[in-house]
């Protein structure tokens, strides 16, 4: 079957599942997206990594990364293989010593593990063809506010194509103010208050 390479283009809180997140990953060269509902917790382990901060502990998908390479086990390729129900089935593709190894996971998992190693995300034709939504002009990657989110993971394709929403509550402070609480909030471990502040920072630089 065709495989179709895949990049992320979006992560935003759902407007249709309460307490969960729309992942929007996008054909490369192509306009088509496919949007999947993931949980808070994983949508937080993909943020953190995209936006390359440093928690003071590893999270789940930073120990499956240590344990990996501790055992010199490359990932080398995420694929989206099934969509059953809504649901999307993945597996991550590993390699130790010339051996290949497949390991089925949960997509919203072995997404987050894949920006982790860098590795390649792919899915069939048939469910981008079936899953996918055409959009039309540029579209952008946007992170959202992971503040308070709560609830189950998993997958499902009733999502559109998400809109970022607004994040505010700094804007009096200086860069300098705005530092310093990204530090406070990382050493805190209070991830979801320094994507709020990281944003910020984003648009004061983007505004230069």
């Amino acid at each position: 079957m065709k495989k179709v390479k895949l990049d992320i283009v979006g992560l935003s809180y759902s407007q249709t599942q309460s307490g969960a997140y729309a992942l929007v990953l996008g054909e490369v060269n192509g306009r088509r997206r496919l949007p999947i509902i993931i949980g808070a917790f994983e949508a937080q382990a993909i943020a953190i990594e995209i936006e390359k901060m440093s928690p003071t502990r590893p999270l789940t998908h930073d120990l499956f990364k240590s344990f990996a390479q501790a055992y010199e086990v490359e990932i080398t390729e995420v694929l989206i293989y099934n969509l059953v129900d809504g649901v999307f089935f993945a597996k991550l593709m590993c390699s130790k010593d010339g051996e290949q190894i497949e390991i089925d996971a949960r997509t919203s998992d072995a997404i987050a593990i894949a920006v982790r190693f860098n590795a390649v995300i792919y899915t069939y034709e048939f469910i981008l063809a079936s899953a996918g939504i055409v959009i039309e002009g540029n579209d952008f990657l946007f992170l959202e506010n992971l503040e308070g989110i709560t609830g189950s993971s998993g997958a499902s394709t009733q999502e559109t194509s998400p809109e970022p929403t607004p994040v505010s509550g700094y804007q009096s402070l200086t860069i300098e103010e705005l530092h310093n609480k990204l530090e406070k909030a990382l050493a805190d471990e209070a991830y979801e208050k320094a994507a709020r502040i990281r944003d910020e920072i984003n648009r004061r630089n983007a505004g230069k």
